[in-house]
């Protein structure tokens, strides 16, 4: 959920919608927005920070950088986190690889329904 609030900030930054060095929404203003947990907005607000799209100052209103980077996140890198955490969480489970495998299917499965 975050990459995808991510990728909506991005384009709001590159069409100007959220212009550079301009205040951006408070973590709890966009959570209220978006109707989504302040956990979320908060993981993509650190990933734009770590991209070089946001500056964060505590105690001070996030801002779009004066040049942001907004190339797309490198999605292969994070996918390659969560599969080793799932990995070693499954092991730490004494979940067999054969089943691991299958309940990655099957929350695709579940991801492809729930776009539909």
């Amino acid at each position: 959920m975050y990459v995808q609030i991510v990728e909506q900030i991005q384009r709001l930054i590159s069409v100007g919608d959220w212009p550079r060095g301009e205040e951006i929404p408070s973590i709890r203003q966009l959570a209220v927005a978006l109707s989504v947990s302040v956990i979320t907005i908060k993981r993509a607000y650190l990933e734009l920070e770590r991209e070089g799209v946001i500056i964060t100052q505590h105690g001070k209103p996030s801002r779009v950088a004066q040049e942001p980077d907004l190339r797309p996140m490198d999605h292969q890198a994070e996918l390659a986190r969560h599969l080793a955490e799932a990995a070693r969480i499954g092991e730490l489970m004494g979940v067999p690889p054969e089943e691991l495998a299958a309940r990655l299917i099957a929350a695709v499965d579940e991801t492809k329904k729930d776009r539909t």
